[in-house]
């Protein structure tokens, strides 16, 4: 154990924040050990992200203290946060999307010559060592919005520990990443434990916070639940202190038969899209949920979009119903005939406008059925989007509150919910439960089975394994932009998912030549 874990880090003393009527923290108190990896768990809106923005300087506290290495710490801005050692990783990204990889990891601290001007030469020598000594490869004169979402995040990272912080707060890391990206994330926050680095790491992943941390602290409803060795805990009581109630079956019981499942709704047929995605054949059939397994980069953005109208098709074909369809855009997907809907990878940029209420959110694909005249009939649309909130157990405040608003498992429910006002029969899920509380992937396991019980098909991409072992039907692998592996029933599992995913087996190979 490191020298210095006897000593506290961050101590955090009655501390209360409200935002209006909302408490989002009320007086909480706990203490986080010098040198440890400190997990902080809770439900979305129980209050994580307000104290990551405390510690990082962004909000002050109404009452109670903060210490930081002994010392108070009035953190009434991000350089004074930056002053006290403290640094933040975001999940919610702070990169500037114009400005180059370099650009972002130095700002806004560039080292300058006497006469103020940047030393180019010097900081892109500094920040290309640091980059490579992370294990990244990435341009680092490429703009950031150019670059995919997990490289994006693990910039984000890198950028927080080039300023070599006291205390590390990693917020959501891994919400984005995959497989060999999480064991890359988990080789730097052992290298910064060794150096008596304190990061605070605040995730969703039980499996995460045993294989990286020391101790826990549980927050619900803005409130200390408990604060504990890692090791003291149970997987079922933490979820039962998290949420406030026991889960007797995280994910809901597929069906037994597979006579559930009606003819083909959706099909790509020899398909070459995107940059990635080269050849690929499969169907999805009614009632079914089938997943999409592969790691970073795969071409599973590709298919996605190709089958929403997002990605230039080079080769092959998109099937409705057993006919060859063109689409040529998302305004093509959701017509009545495709009534296709998609849940996008980063919900924030591309599946919400968060300045607007939940309800102009919900109504926005279709809002022209809502309409006459050149009037939106608001008693109609009203009617609809209520009914879809119910059905994901929205906040009902989403109907006249702005979707930046509310924590991120409701913003996912209203992301959802658009497509259920827009009667989509066919729903593909890129990763929905990214930074989702595991209550929340709870409801939206039970909302996905109820949709396809209903008639509704799913095709879902997941970055977490078992999701599509426990709610997939069927399961396709994809590597290299291949399909390389069909798996069904009892042949899904973890180990049969990775094999192919990670480029072993004969499948992989037959498909390379």
């Amino acid at each position: 154990m490191n020298a210095t874990a006897h000593l506290t880090a961050v101590g955090i003393e009655g501390v209360r924040k409200a935002f209006g009527a909302t408490i989002a923290l009320d007086g909480v108190s706990f203490e986080i050990a010098s040198g440890s990896v400190h997990a902080l768990l809770g439900e979305n809106g129980a209050g994580k992200s307000t104290l990551v923005k405390l510690l990082s300087g962004l909000v002050r506290p109404d009452e109670g203290q903060i210490t930081i290495l002994g010392q108070p710490a009035p953190l009434g801005s991000p350089r004074a946060a930056h002053a006290k050692g403290v640094q933040t990783a975001f999940q919610e990204m702070t990169l500037v999307r114009d400005l180059s990889v370099l650009d972002n990891i130095l700002l806004p601290y560039a080292p300058v010559g006497p006469i103020g001007l940047i030393r180019q030469s010097a900081a892109r020598k500094a920040v290309r060592k640091h980059i490579l000594d992370l294990g990244l490869s990435v341009d680092l004169d490429a703009e950031v919005a150019t670059l995919d979402l997990a490289v994006r995040q693990k910039i984000e990272i890198a950028r927080a520990v080039y300023r070599k912080p006291r205390i590390l707060l990693l917020d959501e890391p891994t919400s984005t990443l995959s497989g060999g990206d999480v064991e890359w994330l988990g080789g730097i926050i052992a290298r910064l434990k060794a150096a008596g680095t304190t990061v605070v790491f605040i995730t969703h992943r039980m499996r995460e916070v045993r294989a990286f941390c020391d101790t826990l602290t549980i927050l619900r409803n803005g409130r200390h639940i408990v604060t504990a060795p890692v090791a003291d805990v149970s997987d079922g009581e933490v979820i039962e202190k998290i949420i406030g109630r026991s889960i007797a079956q995280t994910f809901p019981p597929k069906p037994e038969s597979e006579a559930v499942f009606g003819p083909p709704v959706l099909g790509v047929r020899d398909l070459k899209a995107g940059r990635k995605l080269d050849g690929v054949s499969f169907d999805l059939r009614k009632g079914e949920i089938l997943g999409i397994a592969g790691l970073q980069g795969m071409g599973q953005l590709d298919l996605f979009f190709a089958c929403f109208g997002m990605a230039e098709i080079e080769r092959g074909h998109v099937v409705v119903d057993g006919r060859k369809v063109w689409l040529g855009s998302p305004a093509d997907a959701l017509k009545p005939n495709m009534a296709i809907g998609l849940v996008p990878e980063d919900r924030k940029t591309e599946g919400l406008f968060l300045k607007l209420p939940g309800r102009q959110n919900a109504s926005l694909p279709v809002v022209a059925r809502f309409t006459r005249f050149g009037l939106i009939r608001e008693d109609k649309e009203a009617r609809a989007v209520q009914s879809a909130f119910s059905t994901v157990e929205v906040d009902r405040r989403a109907m006249w509150t702005r979707a930046g608003a509310f924590s991120g498992g409701n913003q996912q429910k209203i992301a959802i919910a658009k497509w259920l006002v827009a009667e989509s029969r066919i729903l593909l899920l890129f990763d929905p439960t990214r930074g989702i509380d595991v209550g929340t992937k709870h409801e939206l396991y039970v909302m996905m089975r109820d949709y396809v019980a209903a008639g509704g098909s799913i095709l879902l991409h997941s970055t977490e394994i078992p999701e599509l072992v426990h709610q997939c039907d069927r399961v396709l692998v994809l590597y290299d932009g291949r399909l390389v592996a069909e798996l069904a029933g009892e042949d899904i599992s973890e180990s049969a998912i990775m094999r192919p995913a990670l480029g072993h087996g004969d499948a992989v190979r037959e498909a390379a030549e």
